[in-house]
């Protein structure tokens, strides 16, 4: 007998959204239990007929809207007040060209930005580090200790404005719980039976949450300290015990159900009594390992657990190894490494001629005095090489391309291994290698699986799409750093990338919806893009050395901040002479930078600046003389972050910092932009020098140093170690070969530049500054002339020059005299100057999404008023606007559209179909070591259908033959008398899977504590009930429908026949079975009419 369907994938029908739904309501057989995702979401752009006032969605809306219009409709455009400007040929070169982008790229799927890429200042100690999924929420683990909760419901809702304004709302463990702030979470595990979270911590404490309601979805219950070490892994297994793996010599850790169950029910009043119960009753399977001679595994990091539910196993796994265990006995069954290769124990038999016991402590002595001197020497020499092999897996030395990164079980019994090199390996269910592929060259990083598809993540920031042969079916860039863990849910699968941001992309991708979503979205572009507008003050000062007064910056710097965003300043000759570039070139062997010099000039510009009311610096760089360094205005501060530096020699081999550069890049409103100041090749002659600096600096500039100690910080905290050479540290991702500079959506180039005027005599030039012609002079001026010729600053542009040459003047001496008029009588020239590059490809071009940052030049001049250097600072003012979505406003945009486009719901419910299945019997007797054949069958012949079957509960019969309430284990688990063989697969078309339950032998359970068995018993014998049920779903939902069977463990022969008027009175109906109801089926058709009698919980 069937069970109600939950309700759909994306229900869109319903608009009942007054129903909270559970937090696990995985098992609700009550379709108006669940609310639909996207109904929970009104329509924010409705007419308001009720004179409410309207939110602020909708007001961002029709702000956006009107930003659109004024667009659209004005014929006058800010050019008008913007400097003419010069543009350099060869912007065509590829390195050269301005980024692609697009909300909606071309070659990847729409996604649902559940947390857009927050600025990794914001998430010092806040990293989101790991991830998991119940049927109703998500939930990821960060470097704080604290869990953060999403509600599926609200995928598509706006954000809060306190904080994260563009996140779908959430709630944190650190605002609902009491307790103080954890170590970092490393592994969660969701229990959907008994409605809990468990987390593992760095600090070696495990925590479980308790699930309550949506408005308080979660509480910190039990918390122990393991005195293990960091709990890198947990998982609860198909018989609900919770296995952790530990780093190092911690191994595994077993907390039996038994005691977690008693822990779990005395939780609310006597919390220090069920942290007690729980802390103390582990089982550790090390002195399993060291007595029957695998020692050689004790020293291993267990990196991952994983519980085949379908064979009732567990893996443990190592970066080199793996152990297969018996869920059931948690018997040790194989150990191998990554070569598949078996590590069979010297003089020992093999593993099922010698079963392990839980010994007392004289058996165990026994054991170990049967030890030779031989095998104990053996397994010391076996773990410390072992411990050699884990150095080198952290990077010490060795090959660790083969090393393993993660792993995953699919539904068809497979287990699927990837390693740093990107290599994937598929193994089945008793740990023997079936084949290797690569479909990527970089380290696989986390897996998930749905169906009849395998997603796997990749430090470059690629997901692929493979199926269960692993057979490539497409791949996208989903983040611009590493995808370091996913999981499924609401039919999503949701990838969490290195930098923090989570991104949902639907189950059926790539598919036929994503073609419609990507046209949907494309025709509400304009819904959703904000508008944001900056000036950008840049200045660049060759110093010579010398020091600034207060009215020098001030001058420079101090009278034009008035309606300036971010201040860049890049200054040259900061300090000079052979010892200052020996201890520079030191500094950089080692990675420190900056001088007490290059301090000073940071505080008398930030002094300058009011820096601290007004201004912040957010970052700075140094090379020997080369400094620059970037201020925000405090307003626009929380839009700004990401700062990374970079610094490029030129000089003597390229090795030295005399000559070169130095960078800096950020991220503003979500765009990358980056600042290079240079200083190039001096004298006359020297133009094809000049131009060979700029094009190293342009293809060698590589950014991945933090800038001052937040960045130093979260740099450290990450889990993930950048590939530099796909994924830099502002997380952009860059095609290969390509420069990181070509990914920038601005980049303003600025310093001393060098070049000179060619064809031209002091004096010539002297009587044309004089007489302000700058006309005749640009035309001798070598930078115009090779960008004119697409040798250098390929693409670029600057702005007319109507200020006199910037060099070369006597020190303190005002005006145009102070020309240099010494014995060389340099020829003026302008040296220092300053030119960009935006996101557009042609002359003109409106600020969009396609082309996010587009600048323009309000003032281009030189302070010549100025005499504390031989050069005269320069300085440039940029008006910029800067296209961004607003994700809020996005995400609820794709909810309506699916939520109310008929062309969608038509492909999802074809997409979304159960195949119709029936099964042979819903009830089930076992008597002592009984087998019975439970087969399944697809009735459908074109889809598969994939199912897995739980145990709902068990309970005792009573003397009048009733069964009580039936309790169900950690994660629906089986009672350890029950083997379920196979609990989960995939049936073809017309197939039929048959399902072996088997009652095994009563076990002896033992109770242990601090690890040692000090009680024993045997179970229960009186007659036992459970109810199975056997979940059924297609190849893309993940609505179930579902058949009970209750399945009777009679002790006795003899069966008890009740009343038939007692059946249909009884709380629970049908739990007194009749021999009669069990019997030998031919085929699963068969059985329709001797159902339709039973009666089913």
């Amino acid at each position: 007998m069937e069970m109600d369907p939950l309700p759909p994938l994306i229900d869109l029908n319903d608009d009942n959204d007054d129903d909270a739904p559970r937090f696990f309501d995985r098992y609700s057989s009550s379709p108006s239990s669940t609310t639909s995702s996207s109904s929970s979401t009104s329509s924010p752009t409705s007419l308001n007929l009720n004179g409410v006032v309207p939110s602020s969605t909708t007001t961002k809306r029709l702000d956006y809207m009107l930003q659109f219009l004024d667009r659209k409709l004005s014929t006058e455009t800010t050019t008008t007040t913007s400097l003419p400007e010069f543009i350099a040929k060869g912007g065509a070169s590829a390195i050269f060209n301005p980024p692609c982008r697009s909300v909606l790229h071309s070659d990847r799927p729409p996604s649902l930005d559940l947390r857009p890429h927050p600025l990794r200042e914001t998430q010092i100690n806040r990293f989101l580090r790991t991830i998991a999924s119940t049927d109703s929420h998500l939930l990821c683990g960060s470097e704080n200790g604290t869990v953060r909760v999403w509600d599926f419901k609200d995928l598509y809702e706006a954000g809060n404005e306190d904080e994260e304004e563009d996140t779908a709302p959430f709630l944190d463990s650190s605002s609902s719980s009491s307790c103080s702030a954890a170590s970092p979470t490393l592994c969660l595990v969701a229990d959907l039976a008994t409605e809990v979270v468990w987390s593992g911590h760095k600090d070696g404490k495990i925590r479980c949450w308790k699930m309550t309601n949506s408005k308080s979805p979660f509480k910190e219950g039990l918390s122990w300290q393991t005195n293990r070490g960091p709990v890198l892994s947990m998982i609860v297994t198909c018989y609900g015990d919770l296995w952790s793996g530990f780093e190092g010599g911690g191994g595994v850790i077993i907390w039996p159900w038994e005691a977690i169950e008693k822990s779990l029910s005395v939780m609310n009043e006597e919390r220090p009594i069920a942290v007690h119960l729980v802390e103390r009753s582990y089982i550790d399977l090390r002195s399993q390992l060291t007595a029957n001679g695998f020692s050689n595994i004790l020293t291993s990091d267990v990196k991952y657990l994983l519980s085949d539910n379908s064979k009732a196993k567990v893996w443990s796994a190592g970066y080199f190894s793996f152990a297969l265990w018996d869920a059931r006995t948690r018997e040790l069954l194989k150990v191998f490494n990554t070569d598949g290769q078996i590590e069979n124990r010297m003089d020992f038999p093999s593993v099922q001629d010698f079963p392990m016991e839980y010994a007392s402590s004289s058996k165990k002595e026994k054991i170990q005095s049967s030890f030779g001197f031989f095998q104990r020497s053996r397994n010391a020499i076996m773990g410390a090489a072992d411990a050699v092999r884990r150095v080198a897996a952290k990077g010490a030395f060795g090959d660790d391309n083969r090393r393993t990164e993660a792993m995953v079980l699919t539904v068809d019994g497979m287990i699927w291994t990837g390693c740093t090199s990107g290599l994937l390996v598929q193994w089945d269910g008793n740990g023997n290698r079936i084949q290797e592929l690569q479909h990527h060259a970089f380290a696989v990083q986390c897996f998930s699986t749905f169906g009849s598809r395998i997603w796997v993540g990749y430090a470059s920031g690629i997901v692929q799409v493979m199926d269960l042969d692993g057979n490539f079916i497409g791949e996208w860039v989903a983040h611009n750093s590493p995808v370091i863990g996913m999981t499924v849910g609401a039919g999503y699968i949701f990838t969490l990338a290195n930098h923090g941001g989570i991104r949902g992309w639907n189950i059926t991708s790539p598919g036929p919806l994503d073609s419609i979503l990507h046209s949907e979205l494309a025709g509400k572009e304009f819904v959703y893009t904000r508008i944001e507008n900056v000036k950008i003050l840049t200045g660049t000062w060759n110093v010579g050395q010398g020091r600034a007064s207060h009215d020098t910056l001030v001058s420079w710097l101090g009278s034009v901040t008035s309606d300036v965003g971010v201040i860049v300043v890049g200054l040259q000759e900061v300090e000079m002479g052979a010892g200052v570039l020996a201890m520079s070139a030191a500094k950089e062997t080692v990675g420190l930078e900056g001088s007490s010099v290059g301090q000073w000039w940071l505080d008398m510009i930030g002094k300058t600046l009011d820096e601290g009311s007004t201004f912040e610096r957010v970052g700075s760089r140094q090379l020997a003389g080369l400094l620059i360094s970037v201020w925000v205005r405090n307003n626009i501060r929380a839009h700004v972050g990401d700062v990374d530096a970079a610094a490029v020699p030129c000089g003597f081999g390229r090795a030295i910092g005399n000559k070169g550069a130095v960078g800096l890049r950020l991220r503003v409103y979500d765009r990358v932009m980056c600042f290079v100041n240079c200083h190039f090749a001096a004298h006359l002659e020297a133009v094809n020098r000049r131009n060979a600096d700029f094009d190293h600096v342009y293809r060698t500039m590589t950014f991945s140093r933090p800038t001052n100690l937040f960045n130093a910080a979260a740099a450290g905290s990450s889990a993930v170690q950048m590939l530099r050479s796909c994924t830099n540290a502002i997380g952009t991702h860059t095609a290969e070969g390509m420069p990181e500079l070509s990914d920038a959506d601005l980049v303003i180039f600025l310093g001393d530049f060098n070049y000179r005027l060619d064809g031209i005599s002091y004096d010539e030039a002297r009587d044309f500054i004089s007489q302000r012609c700058f006309d005749w002079l640009r035309e001798r001026d070598q930078l115009r002339t090779e960008m004119k010729a697409g040798n250098v600053f390929q693409g670029m542009r600057e702005a007319v020059i109507t200020f006199p040459p910037t060099y070369k003047f006597e020190r303190h001496q005002a005006g145009l005299a102070g020309y240099d008029s010494g014995e060389k009588k340099r020829i003026p020239a302008w040296c220092d100057r300053i030119l960009y590059r935006d996101s557009r490809s042609t002359l003109v071009s409106e600020c969009s999404l396609e082309c996010p940052v587009v600048s323009s030049i309000s003032r281009y001049e030189a302070c010549m008023d100025v005499t504390d250097s031989d050069h005269k600072p320069v300085r440039c003012i940029f008006t910029v606007d800067i296209a961004r979505v607003d994700e809020s406003i996005r995400r609820q945009e794709l909810g309506e559209i699916l939520g109310s486009n008929e062309k969608i719901k038509y492909v999802l419910e074809e997409l979304c179909k159960i195949p119709e299945t029936i099964i042979s019997t819903n009830n089930i007797i076992l008597q002592n070591q009984d087998t019975s054949i439970l087969r399944i069958t697809n009735k459908c012949g074109k889809n598969d259908a994939f199912f897995e079957i739980i145990c709902e509960g068990e309970s005792s019969i009573k003397e009048d033959g009733q069964a009580s309430d039936h309790c169900p284990r950690g994660s629906f688990g089986y009672p350890r008398w029950l083997e379920v063989t196979p609990a989960a697969g995939m049936i073809r078309p017309n197939h039929i899977a048959e399902v072996s339950v088997h009652h095994d032998e009563f076990l002896t359970l033992e109770e242990f504590v601090d690890g040692v068995p000090q009680n024993s018993w045997c179970e229960d014998n009186r007659d036992k009930e459970v109810i199975l049920v056997v979940k059924v779903w297609g190849r893309y939902t993940m609505e179930t429908r579902n058949h009970r069977v209750r399945v009777r463990h009679c002790v006795t022969a003899k069966i008890k026949r009740s009343d038939p008027e007692l059946n249909s009175t009884r709380q629970i109906q049908g739990t007194v079975l009749h021999r009669s109801d069990i019997q030998s089926l031919s085929s699963s058709y068969d059985v329709v009419d001797h159902l339709r009698n039973l009666h089913s919980p």
